[in-house]
């Protein structure tokens, strides 16, 4: 009996606070095929990703709509069902995976920039624009449809993994959701469509949107694990997943998602994209975005939560997908699957499966460190994902010319121990600090660091723990340590461990 009072007691402790009353409707769509537009790649993946996700979460009401099924008419009505049964307190959680674009604004004066942001669905065809309007969602019509949740005390949070305007400094191989912008004026295609412009972001108190990028930049299908995917789309899957609720409270903040997304999204678009939250700071310390429903077997013994995964557990070999062109060189440690790396040994290049210089001068001496980096890379990338770290490079740029300043800054963690070092594109592994047995880390700085050559991609790594860490920092303070080696010693201590992990790329080129 005291056994169950026990129980019982811990699964009351683990449930949220207004979990019993409060429900969570999501509305999810994703759309890869438009017959009158570039198809996309990953965005119906993406869609379907968020969507189990949410249900792995415990939200079990709601309603997807992919490629064809994406029409306008029924979006709209899943969304006024949800309001209509939403109640104070409840959340709608809306995620678009998909073509964002551009046209002039329907009511004058309405955008500092003179034009409208709209989703694109698969119906519309900008060549008959006119009579296909009634397929494109327009950032004033969100506002109306927010606007009646927010009325009601309903908490929105709108996920936009699209792009609008803008343009990138690297060379990029993949696509990005960024369709053709109208440049004719069309009427609007609801009256939403100009009532909406009324009611401005800013004024909303109840409402959070997570866009992709800024409108200064596109938002890019990049590669992760082998596929073509959303860099938002797949970071906020893993929040949901339980990834950025790190007091394990079973509520996701604000400040968890942002603190997630923000390093996640770096690490896995190689910074080619910062997101962007609306509005851009919590309205509170505590603010909640959505719960996150547990199960009473995972309530019963919070403690299982907390256990991290191996890295092999995420389906990670350590092995590499790597297309050679030029050469019978055949590097160690290579086979995986997906869109590969592609090394051109005629010019000594090496590229990223996004189509980046990851290395010049690379001759069949010098692929197998490129390669082993890379496996490290991948590791820590999935190690990241479940508890990344905090770092920047400032000025912020996706690449960096030769003989540019910058300076890197990795601040203190709260973990005991931390070490700092640089996976240079050439593969080689250079230690740049090592803080053991603190009672806290200490922050981190490089300052006045220069753009030199061998230039490609370099990448800056910070691994915090409270595992012991003296043996990977005198490995590294060896002049022959390689990435091979220290993705052994990695494996063997710190693998399945509460670590953290923060990955910094930094491109570099001779002239941009």
């Amino acid at each position: 009996m005291m056994l169950r009072r026990l129980a019982l007691a811990l699964l009351l402790a683990a449930v949220p606070l207004g979990a019993a009353s409060s429900a969570t409707f999501a509305l999810v769509v994703g759309v890869d095929a438009y017959p009158y537009e570039v198809s996309l790649d990953g965005a119906v993946k993406d869609a379907k990703d968020v969507e189990a996700s949410l249900r792995r979460a415990g939200i079990d009401q709601i309603a997807a709509f992919f490629d064809a099924a994406a029409l306008k008419d029924d979006i709209r009505a899943a969304w006024s069902g949800f309001v209509a049964r939403a109640a104070k307190g409840d959340t709608i959680i809306f995620t678009y995976a998909g073509h964002g674009a551009q046209m002039p604004e329907l009511v004058a004066g309405d955008e500092a920039d003179g034009l409208d942001e709209f989703l694109q669905l698969p119906g519309f065809d900008r060549s008959r624009s006119a009579e296909t309007d009634h397929e494109i969602i327009v950032d004033n019509e969100l506002n109306a449809w927010f606007s009646e949740a927010e009325a009601k005390g309903v908490q929105v949070l709108f996920v936009s993994d699209s792009c609008h305007s803008g343009g990138m400094s690297r060379s990029f191989s993949g696509k990005t959701r960024l369709a053709h912008a109208i440049t004719v004026k069309l009427p609007p295609p609801s009256e939403e469509a100009v009532s909406g412009a009324a009611v401005k972001e800013t004024q909303f108190r109840t409402v959070t949107v997570l866009a992709a990028s800024l409108e200064s930049q596109p938002s890019p299908e990049v590669i992760i694990n082998g596929e073509p995917r959303g860099a938002l789309s797949w970071s906020f899957a893993r929040a949901v997943e339980g990834a950025a609720d790190r007091n394990g409270d079973g509520r996701l903040s604000r400040v968890e998602l942002e603190d997630y997304v923000f390093a996640t999204v770096k690490t896995q678009s190689e910074a080619l994209q910062v997101p962007n939250f609306t509005p851009q700071l919590p309205r509170s310390d505590d603010e909640v975005v959505m719960p996150l429903t547990r199960s009473a077997t995972v309530a019963i013994a919070p403690e299982a939560e907390k256990m991290h995964k191996s890295v092999r557990e995420s389906g990670w070999n350590g092995k590499l997908a790597l297309s050679v062109e030029g050469s019978d060189a055949v590097p160690d440690n290579v086979g995986g699957t997906g869109v590969p790396y592609r090394w051109d040994a005629a010019s000594g290049i090496v590229y990223t499966p996004n189509g980046d210089v990851a290395g010049e001068h690379i001759d069949g001496r010098s692929i197998q460190p490129v390669v082993d980096k890379f496996i490290l890379l991948d590791f820590l990338k999935i190690m990241a994902s479940q508890n990344p770290g905090t770092v920047s490079l400032t000025p912020q740029k996706d690449i960096y010319a030769a003989g540019d300043k910058i300076a890197f800054n990795a601040p203190a963690s709260g973990y005991r121990n931390m070490v700092v070092f640089n996976l240079a594109n050439t593969g080689q592994v250079q230690l740049l600090d090592v803080q053991s047995e603190g009672t806290a880390s200490a922050g981190f700085k490089l300052s006045n660091l220069q753009v030199v050559e061998p230039f490609g991609a370099d990448h800056l790594i910070v691994i915090s723990t409270n595992e012991p860490i003296d043996a990977i920092g005198a490995a590294l303070a060896s002049k022959s340590v390689d990435a091979a080696s220290v993705l052994k010693l990695l494996v063997t201590r710190l693998d399945g461990t509460d670590t953290s992990v923060a990955i910094q790329p930094l491109y570099t080129r001779e002239h941009l």
